[in-house]
């Protein structure tokens, strides 16, 4: 699926990642409570952009990579019944690693 969607630019494609649907003490929360998951897989990713001489600047994430990204940051989509967000790669904040 994600080969359908080629972000351009300095745009990012990422798969939000579920959130507990149970809190510690073992309640299960409606989807009302929930926060918006902050934390994904990138799914495709951009050329990069241009810095304002014109030189390529190219992105730091890749696709595979397990992100962490502004909670009110990118586009929220629906494709195929999945939702999926549209970040520009300045919304990104960390990515984890092994």
């Amino acid at each position: 699926m994600a080969s359908k969607i080629q972000p351009l630019g300095e745009r990012v494609l990422v798969k939000p990642m579920a959130r507990e649907e149970v809190s510690r003490g073992g309640i299960v929360l409606p989807d009302t409570v929930k926060e918006k998951p902050q934390e994904g897989e990138v799914l495709a990713v951009g050329a990069g952009k241009r810095s304002d001489k014109g030189e390529f600047i190219p992105m730091e994430v890749k696709v595979g990579d397990i992100v962490l990204y502004a909670k009110y940051g990118g586009t929220e989509i629906k494709m195929e019944g999945e939702d999926l967000m549209i970040l520009r790669e300045s919304d990104i904040l960390a990515k984890k690693t092994k």
